[in-house]
């Protein structure tokens, strides 16, 4: 009787676990460019060398299940058969050679003939050469820098970086977080300035990184490459198909390392061409004189947008930074210090801390977030204004 009760609980408990993970699994739509709902295999191939992937994956799966069927159901046939309550004596015998020569060369045999298209896979994933574009990408804490250095769209460069609001992220009863979590798939897999490419064309991606290693791993394109700081590595993919792909830094490179999602948008050459002829506009329209003498309070409200994009993660809104981790820039001494030295650091960075460079950015932007921290959050610096024209001094 208890038993029977038992059995009918487990089976309500099992009952009500596996219709919980049906409504969740429901509530969860396939991410476009991403993983699907329930994804067992591989992403789907968009390239040759994923595509080959692919299928050196399920041949060395099928060898294994083959090995593993013939050797274990060898044993399994000498277990039964030749039991001793079916009077079956053990053989007694040593040092066979053809035993011996057996298991020497059939497993010869299969390594060879796993090694031969893992080799060509490997070779066809490391010719980089007569690329049609090539496109530096740098790993930053905790963003992506990419410089377009060879082929159409040459002398483009722009940062990308996480688009969901950080407030969103932080908290959860935040106005609208919880639908757009619900409703958008791509919630923590969306940037502000996706890598364009054009399709059917080769694009190398020459990798490096700015603080700590860093890794660009797109699945369906088949490729991941680390980034190392003070090395440059490469990487190559041809995509085969029009749309947008997302991926995500695959080494772990600190505390928002989970929120630095990579989406390259693959277009037709005639879209990638319009979107190149736009950016230069841009870049002619955003370009901004050094020697420009700003005001105080215009200077103010850019340098709280860079620091919102760019310082919040780890100095906090608040200015009061992660005690043990990442210092407090409200009453620090860098910045209610000399100018010239908070400069430094922003533009060197600091060595053996997780201060990182941020030279990548424009003389008018760190002007302006300097003098945004200068006077935030109480903060009355007795330099409380830097001009682009003092960083570009000290960039030099």
């Amino acid at each position: 009787m208890l038993r029977t009760e038992f059995r009918h609980a487990i089976e309500a408990l099992a009952l009500a676990a596996l219709g919980g993970w049906a409504t969740a699994a429901s509530a969860v739509a396939d991410m476009p460019g991403g993983p699907r709902v329930n994804q067992l295999n591989l992403a789907e191939p968009v390239t040759q060398v994923a595509a080959d992937l692919h299928w050196i994956h399920w041949f060395v799966m099928w060898v294994c299940v083959v090995i593993f069927v013939l050797v274990f159901g060898a044993m399994l046939y000498a277990i039964v058969k030749h039991r001793k309550s079916k009077g079956h004596a053990a053989a007694e015998f040593h040092e066979s050679t053809a035993v011996e020569i057996a298991w020497t060369i059939v497993p010869f045999l299969i390594i060879v003939a796993l090694a031969l298209p893992a080799t060509r896979i490997v070779v066809e994933q490391k010719d980089t050469a007569n690329a049609d574009l090539t496109i530096k990408a740098t790993g930053y804490q905790w963003k992506w820098g990419y410089d377009y250095i060879k082929g159409d769209g040459e002398g483009i460069s722009f940062l990308s970086m996480l688009s969901t609001p950080r407030d969103q992220i932080e908290d959860r009863n935040y106005p609208g977080a919880k639908e757009r979590r619900e409703q958008n798939p791509t919630y923590l897999m969306e940037v502000d300035h996706p890598m364009v490419v054009p399709v059917n064309k080769k694009v190398r991606v020459v990798l490096t990184a700015n603080d700590v290693i860093h890794a660009w791993y797109i699945p369906a394109f088949g490729l991941k490459q680390d980034a190392i700081p003070g090395f440059v590595r490469d990487a190559w993919f041809r995509a085969e198909k029009v749309g947008v792909f997302r991926g995500q830094c695959a080494e772990l490179c600190g505390k928002d390392h989970a929120f630095m999602p990579i989406v390259v948008d693959v277009r037709s050459e005639e879209d990638y061409l319009k979107w190149v002829a736009e950016q230069k506009k841009e870049m002619l329209a955003k370009a901004e004189d050094p020697g420009k003498v700003w005001a105080i309070a215009d200077l103010e409200a850019r340098g709280e947008k860079v620091f919102a994009a760019n310082c919040v993660a780890c100095h906090q809104a608040n200015g009061k930074g992660v005690p043990g981790t990442f210092p407090a820039l409200a009453g620090s001494k860098v910045v209610l210090g000399k100018k010239q030295g908070q400069i430094d650091t922003v533009l060197q960075g600091r060595p053996g801390t997780a201060m990182a460079s941020f030279k990548q950015l424009s003389d008018t932007e760190l002007a302006a977030v300097i003098t945004y921290t200068r006077n935030a959050w109480g903060n009355k610096a007795p330099e409380n204004i830097v001009q682009p024209a003092d960083v570009a001094a000290e960039r030099k």
